[in-house]
């Protein structure tokens, strides 16, 4: 089985390597052909291909198996991605992998960032691979929360619920981080949410920090892994992927779910509580 995160170093010695495949996702999607990236890298648009365009939603199984058959992806190939932005998106992808159920997946740590740190070289050329025939064999439901799943639990002792946004995006002072376009109604956060933002698991070089780092940060905030679920949010679901994946490769905590929703849907749902201020 595939290690979950590898090393800008192991990547490096498998680039050439078959059955080993690379996939860059960035917040910047201009930013694979603009700036080059990694030999024999593919790339996925996180806003036109991983995304439904009708319904906002995580694109289907139907169209998950047609993005990776027509980038040459099999079942058994073992997929690396990683990205810009501390891997925002590249940890949703890995996210959206898991969901359908491939098995060899795993994330770059530090992605380009540590990768030009490095100093390895970008390229231009755009490969191309073979057709394939891709199926999802089964679906993880159990890796994604929705609002219904949240409100069942809301503020009950075995629920753990993560919001991994900026401090003001979580006391209400602001909706969203500047420049966002897809945003709510309303500001604050979901009850009984700890405040954990998803850079607090980074260091400088975009890598995530230690085991025992992530697993005193974590359990400051009461999260330990001894909730009975636990569930990580943020505005649409891509910065508490990134802290997903700390939860549940980096720290092993099980029953962990992303809310893919997160805030551009709580903060709009009539009805929904919502909590202002510092305070759980």
């Amino acid at each position: 089985m595939a290690e979950p995160l590898v090393s800008t170093a192991w990547v490096a010695e498998h680039l050439n390597t078959p059955g080993v495949r690379l996939v860059e996702i960035d917040v910047d999607t201009s930013t694979y052909a603009a700036q080059g990236h990694l030999p024999n890298a593919v790339s996925f648009n996180w806003t036109s291909q991983l995304q439904d365009q009708v319904a906002r939603d995580i694109i289907s199984r139907e169209n998950f198996e047609a993005l990776l058959s027509d980038a040459g992806i099999t079942k058994s190939d073992h997929v690396v991605i990683y990205g810009d932005n501390n891997n925002w998106f590249a940890a949703y992808a890995l996210w959206l992998f898991k969901y359908y159920n491939h098995a060899e997946v795993s994330l770059m740590n530090g992605g380009r960032k540590r990768w030009e740190l490095d100093g390895r070289a970008f390229v231009p050329d755009v490969p191309s691979f073979p057709h394939s025939n891709y199926k999802v064999d089964s679906v993880n439901k159990h890796l994604r929360a929705d609002r219904e799943f949240i409100l069942n639990r809301l503020e009950k002792p075995e629920f753990a619920l993560v919001d991994v946004r900026s401090p003001d995006e979580f006391s209400g002072k602001i909706v969203a981080p500047p420049g966002m376009t897809e945003t709510a109604q309303r500001a604050g956060h979901i009850p009984g949410a700890s405040n954990i933002p998803w850079a607090r698991a980074v260091n400088e070089d975009g890598t995530y920090k230690s085991t025992e780092e992530l697993r005193e940060l974590y359990a400051a905030q009461g999260v330990n892994g001894t909730a009975k679920d636990i569930v990580a949010y943020c505005r649409i679901g891509e910065r508490s992927s990134h802290s997903w994946f700390a939860l549940t490769y980096l720290l092993g905590y099980k029953n962990v779910r992303n809310y893919d929703g997160s805030w551009t849907e709580w903060g709009n749902l009539i009805g929904a509580p919502i909590r202002q201020g510092a305070e759980r």
